[in-house]
């Protein structure tokens, strides 16, 4: 069973680093177009981006918890 769910939580892992570092990307590139938008015009493109990183971020995070829990669950 552990070597189906390490890999897996070494997947989720690296899943976790990438969306953020989109998530970074998108709020770096967010942030210079932002300084010259109208500020009530509602959210840009990026931010929109920025809260999809931020989402599957954080549904990475917690599915690789959830991986974390089912090993040490096996391992006792």
């Amino acid at each position: 069973m552990n070597y189906i769910l390490i890999p897996l939580l070494i997947v989720l892992m690296v899943m976790v680093v990438v969306s953020l570092v989109r998530g970074i990307v998108a709020f770096i590139q967010s942030t210079k177009t932002d300084l010259d938008r109208d500020p009530g015009s509602g959210a840009t493109e990026m931010q929109i981006k920025q809260n999809q990183m931020m989402f599957a971020r954080i549904k990475y995070q917690a599915l690789a918890i959830v991986v974390v829990a089912i090993i040490l669950a096996v391992a006792r």
